[in-house]
Order: structure tokens, then sequence, then C-alpha cells
């Protein structure tokens, strides 16, 4: 993976985390890009971006003190992601992470090609969210 692209990747986290960026924004420019999806994984503690061609670019989530809960409780994703959907006042992506991870969401894929978000929890139960229109 070239410089550039892994630089697009990290601008992209690291807006998501300052709170510079919306989503749809960051799917735009990730798109752009070239890339077509990426996966967050809590319990790695990392951000994968994935080039059609195969090749990706691992990227460190930055440091969380809490745990992904044993039980996934998909209503309480769908929630968070609602929250974020229509960003609440208070609303932050760490904070985001964090319902989520106490919701037990292991980590979630997201799918520019199917339009969608893939949340999965430590036993394989899923959450599936389709882009809004």
């Amino acid at each position: 993976m070239n410089e550039q692209l892994a630089a697009t990747a990290r601008k992209c986290l690291d807006a998501a985390h300052l709170g510079s960026m919306d989503f749809p924004s960051i799917v735009r420019a990730l798109i752009e890009a070239g890339f077509e999806g990426y996966e967050v994984s809590f319990r790695r503690g990392t951000s994968t971006y994935f080039l059609p061609n195969g090749e990706s670019v691992q990227l460190a989530l930055p440091e969380s003190a809490s745990t992904v809960a044993a039980e996934f409780r998909a209503r309480d994703v769908e929630r968070a992601v609602r929250e974020a959907q229509n960003n609440v006042p208070g609303y932050s992506y760490a904070g985001f992470c964090e319902k989520v991870k106490a919701a037990g969401c292991a980590g979630y894929m997201v799918s520019f090609l199917g339009k969608r978000v893939l949340y999965f929890g430590r036993t394989a139960e899923t959450h599936v969210e389709h882009f809004p229109q």
C-alpha cells in the first residue's frame, strides 16, 4: 500500500476520533481514495482498511480502558447508531465506541460495496445497518 493511501486512512481514523469529519464524509474520502471498506476490531484495538486488490493497512485505535461486554445486545448497538446518525447533543465517536463495546460489540465491518455496516459480538451474533438513503 502506498504512503498516500495509508495517510488517507490515518486522516479518516483521526478525524473520526477528533470529531472533525462525520461518517458520510469519512466514507466519501475513503471511497475516493479507492478503499472498498474497513473493519474495526475493539478486541485487537485496530482498524484495517481494504483495497479491492487485497492490500490493506492496519492502524492502531486510541487506547481504551473498557472491554467488550460478553453479551451482544443488538438493540443497544442500534440505539448508539441512531444517536450517531442524528448527531445527538454530546455525540462523539469515542463515546459511540464505548457504548457499542458495553453492548457487546467486538467490532464492525463497513462495506462500501454493500452499503452496510455489520456489527458483531464475541459469540458471532450480528446486527446489520444499511447506509441511509
